[in-house]
């Protein structure tokens, strides 16, 4: 069995273990700890160490990841088992916990900002660190079944989720490529060898029923919209979509759903998971 701790890290075990869904695939999730706001113009010093650690051990335990890693010294400070989910993530109601999902669902903490000041030098993202220490971690990774891939693509300062993808595929997520989160951290990380080029992202997660309906206005009703007419089934909007709904919203949803030889309820102009999915995908 591989090592439940990361060989050479300093433990802090927090005790209040919970067992992970081993149903799928395993994973890391990547964070930074984003302690500050530094700007190019006015770099921050980073925050210490140390300082976290007491934080992770203390009052934000109930944000705890796995491990904490300092790319410039190679230090890590380890707080869950392997085979535990860690709390660094939002988990909400229905859906993968996303805590939990995999054999291993291992969380890294990056001890980072963006324009953090290091010795007299800033750093703009995680890749232009000496990422020292990287190495051990990926080995622990991949000890444990995760693959050298970016199922989401390599992270960017945007996010991108997909549900989809996230119960499908093992391997490596930014926190902004997590179901239910609304982060958008990491931002670039360092390449490791066998990293390849991003895939084709996946649809974007459905908002649930109620986004959608009359008096409803959200960005989800816009991007309805706007794939709507991507796809040829924008005939009832007078303007173009919006965030508001509408019935032109509905009819056209419906044209959509009839054109998939649903009827009845199924094709009622209100979008299910099922209608996102097929329209999305």
């Amino acid at each position: 069995m591989p090592d439940l701790w990361l060989p050479g890290a300093e433990r802090h075990p927090l005790g209040d273990t919970a067992p992970t869904d081993a149903q799928y695939a395993p994973r890391v999730i990547w964070h930074i700890t984003w302690d500050k706001n530094g700007t190019a113009a006015k770099p921050a010093g980073l925050v210490p160490f140390d300082q976290l650690v007491r934080y992770f051990t203390g009052g934000g335990s109930g944000a705890a990841p796995h491990l904490l890693w300092d790319p410039f010294t190679g230090r890590t400070a380890h707080f869950y088992p392997a085979n535990s989910r860690s709390k660094s993530v939002v988990d909400t109601a229905g859906g993968t916990r996303t805590n939990r999902t995999g054999r291993v669902c291992l969380q890294v903490e990056t001890l980072f900002f963006p324009y953090c000041q290091v010795n007299g030098k800033s750093y703009a993202t995680v890749r232009d660190t000496p990422a020292k220490g990287l190495d051990k971690i990926l080995t622990w990774a991949r000890s444990w079944g995760v693959p050298d891939t970016w199922p989401m693509g390599t992270p960017t300062w945007s996010a991108n989720r997909s549900e989809h993808t996230w119960e499908t595929a093992g391997g490596h997520y930014g926190h902004g490529q997590v179901p239910e989160n609304q982060h958008t951290d990491p931002g670039p990380m360092p390449k490791w060898p066998t990293t390849g080029p991003a895939p084709k992202p996946g649809p974007p997660p459905f908002p649930g029923r109620s986004a959608f309906g009359p008096g409803k206005s959200n960005a989800s009703i816009l991007l309805l919209g706007q794939q709507l007419v991507r796809r040829g089934f924008g005939k009832h909007y007078r303007v173009g979509p919006s965030r508001d709904w509408g019935e032109a919203d509905r009819l056209n949803v419906r044209d959509f759903q009839l054109a998939q030889k649903w009827s009845g309820s199924d094709a009622d102009g209100f979008p299910g998971p099922q209608t996102w999915a097929r329209l999305f995908g």
